[in-house]
């Protein structure tokens, strides 16, 4: 596909959502993996357990940091080339993460999770890249298909783990050398991706808007601000899950199936989201997705019965999935084209610098408050209750606003 220019085509975007979906499964499998076994695995190597989620949070300052970045790269050289770059830092990532264990290196392992925070933010744009060949009508349906490939990699993930943790001597060694696999296998599947490049402005035409007028749009505001709240509390709360399962009296087992309902959870919803935001609109839905997440609250704190967990983590993906996909859709519905390089890195940076601060919150309040695990547990949940508030009056003031577009 060429720069000249491009009218939405379905077809093709179906073409692209297929190849996205099989990215989501096979290279998106490394992200439960790495998250239900790097606290534990950083609780073994820390000198002080409050430290345990440190490599989660620093994957997430990777992503973070990798965001601008590889938006700026997709928006020049196109979305294969920066999918490929995420690919290879994943890769990366693990190989030093598995090397780090291999040594006992708790500041080497937590560099190799920054690398792979590189893959969590090329993975964080494949939902946007369904979105650049579709039409209006599709798109909200591409970019819920392609989060559902979620689904296959909630599966794959988790039982990768069980099948790779006590591989070697090391314990985690073989899932980290099965994440610089998966990775090698994925990035083959990028050559069957066709999305035209962005056409280069020429003299004469639109810039577009700048970042600051782009995030003071209101609409565009809103759907950050819902997009931050949903993906930093899920992983608020999921960090903390493995080390609240285990410090609780169950099996490492036991963690990664919470993980895999949860992950599960996160993704199935998908292959529906896109038809409710067509029948509903999109701000009802992600409403939805917010009280949903008050409840996954509700429930953790209820108790900390194995149940309690399953429930809790299973309530936590879907609000998750119909806060995100839902905030997605009505960002990607709210800038042209020759916007998206600023107007989506910039998204993502918002969006993984609140789930950094989450990220890192979670191991200071499950770990290091209350005195007990139970204690943990209950200030990690009762943390995501101001923040829905925020997120909740967002939404609300934007429904009051006459003059804006009803999505």
């Amino acid at each position: 596909m060429t720069q000249a220019a491009y009218t939405p085509n379905d077809a093709l975007a179906k073409r692209n959502v297929l190849v996205l979906v099989a990215a989501q499964a096979i290279l998106g499998a490394q992200m439960p993996m790495i998250f239900t076994i790097a606290g534990l695995a950083g609780q073994s190597l820390a000198s002080n357990p409050c430290w345990a989620t440190l490599p989660i949070s620093t994957t997430v300052i990777g992503s973070m940091l990798s965001a601008a970045p590889l938006s700026a790269l997709m928006q020049r050289h196109g979305r294969r080339a920066g999918f490929v770059v995420g690919a290879a830092g994943g890769a990366l990532g693990a190989a030093i993460g598995a090397y780090a264990l291999y040594i006992a290196s708790f500041p080497l392992f937590v560099l190799g999770a920054l690398f792979t925070g590189m893959y969590m933010s090329a993975q964080g744009f494949y939902r946007f890249a369904a979105a650049d060949t579709a039409s209006d009508d599709f798109r909200p349906k591409a970019i819920s298909w392609v989060m559902a490939g979620g689904l296959l990699s909630a599966i794959l993930g988790p039982q990768l783990v069980k099948v790779t943790a006590e591989m070697f001597v090391v314990t985690f060694l073989g899932t980290y050398l099965a994440v610089i696999l998966l990775n090698a296998l994925g990035v083959f599947l990028f050559a069957a991706l066709d999305i035209p490049k962005p056409q280069p402005p020429r003299a004469g035409d639109a810039r577009g808007r700048s970042r600051m007028e782009l995030i003071s749009t209101p609409v565009i505001a809103v759907a950050v601000i819902c997009a931050t709240v949903s993906y930093a509390l899920m992983n608020l709360v999921m960090t903390s899950s493995p080390l609240a399962v285990v410090g609780c009296g169950f099996e490492t087992g036991d963690a990664a199936n919470v993980v895999t309902a949860h992950v599960l959870a996160m993704y199935a919803p998908s292959f529906v989201t896109g038809h409710i935001i067509a029948w509903f609109g999109v701000r009802k839905v992600v409403a939805l997705g917010l009280v949903i997440l008050a409840a996954s609250g509700a429930v953790a704190m209820a108790g900390v019965e194995l149940e309690n967990f399953y429930i809790a983590l299973i309530l936590l993906g879907i609000g998750w999935n119909f806060g995100f996909v839902g905030a997605t859709t009505m960002l990607a519905g709210a800038h042209e084209p020759h916007e998206r390089g600023r107007m989506q890195g910039m998204n993502d940076l918002i969006v993984f610098g609140g789930v950094t601060m989450a990220s890192f919150s979670s191991g200071g309040l499950m770990n290091c408050s209350g005195g007990s695990v139970e204690a943990g547990w209950q200030a990690v949940n009762l943390a995501m209750l101001p923040f829905l508030i925020a997120a909740g009056a967002a939404l609300i003031w934007l429904a009051m606003r006459p003059g804006e577009l009803r999505q």
